[in-house]
């Protein structure tokens, strides 16, 4: 049985503040009437907060939203919690990471918090995503909106929605296509209908970087931030000198020179 609730997405400046690049987390309560000092007030209130690999943040704001506040859309409290469990820490908690199960390889907050906002899309209305977080683009262009484990999600979702455990397949046995794609869809808008050939290699090294970091980052040990970081950037180098400076930031947000991590080394140390 469903339980109507609203989730909020909020963000507050990343672990480097001069990065254009924002932290993002989900709750079930408007931080900017009420705020909690930790997730023990948040559950004496009968509220749910979700870390989305962080750490806990009474309120949002950063540079370009004031108040923090990316978005809202009522949405099923029930399969945001399956999807995701609420008042616990993503770092020490399995069960908080949905399945960004390796923070910085599998995702980043982004790609978490979408995951529990996936529980906001009904019908005709799709799932509200953090897509108005500085660094957004970035990070989907290389682990996508949901994360690497692709499989692993659908197969959540499906669980979660009542179906059967299993492989998640098309009639005929062909695999569900992704549910969504943020940065495809973005760089759509911004490159059609006069630059089909650059959207088109720019979607080919958006599908080069997903793959090629889910194949070198498939080993027992986990890479360094330093590592990830450096890897994800050259992606990002490789994507500013195809499209150069002025296409490159209406795609992404931010300018080439502005080098951006996307994973926080205190983070991943923890997991």
């Amino acid at each position: 049985m469903s339980s109507s609730v609203t989730l909020y997405a909020w963000a507050v400046p990343a672990f480097t503040s001069e990065a254009p690049v924002d932290h993002t987390w989900v709750t079930t309560y408007d931080s900017r009437v009420v705020s909690y000092a930790d997730d023990q007030q948040v559950v004496t209130a009968g509220h749910f907060y979700w870390y989305c690999w962080g750490s806990f943040h009474p309120r949002g704001g950063t540079p370009t939203q004031g108040d923090g506040w990316l978005g809202e859309q009522v949405g099923d409290l029930a399969l945001a919690q399956c999807l995701v469990t609420a008042n616990a820490d993503s770092r020490y908690v399995p069960a908080a990471r949905g399945t960004v199960f390796a923070y910085g390889v599998d995702g980043v907050c982004h790609q978490l918090a979408n995951q529990v906002l996936h529980a906001s899309g009904s019908g005709h209305i799709p799932p509200l995503t953090v897509a108005r977080a500085r660094g957004y683009m970035a990070s989907t262009f290389i682990y996508g909106t949901y994360g690497l484990r692709q499989t692993e999600w659908l197969n959540k979702i499906k669980s979660c929605s009542g179906g059967l455990p299993g492989p998640v397949v098309q009639p005929g046995g062909s695999p569900v296509p992704s549910l969504n794609d943020d940065f495809e869809k973005h760089a759509r808008s911004v490159l059609e209908p006069h630059d089909t050939r650059l959207l088109s290699e720019l979607l080919a090294l958006h599908t080069e970087a997903q793959e090629g970091t889910k194949t070198a980052l498939s080993g027992d040990a986990l890479p360094s931030a330093d590592v990830l970081n450096r890897r994800n950037q050259q992606f990002l180098d490789r994507a500013a000198q195809l499209l150069g400076p002025n296409k490159f930031k209406k795609v992404f947000g931010f300018e080439p020179h502005e080098k951006l991590d996307l994973v926080d080394p205190k983070i991943l140390d923890h997991q």
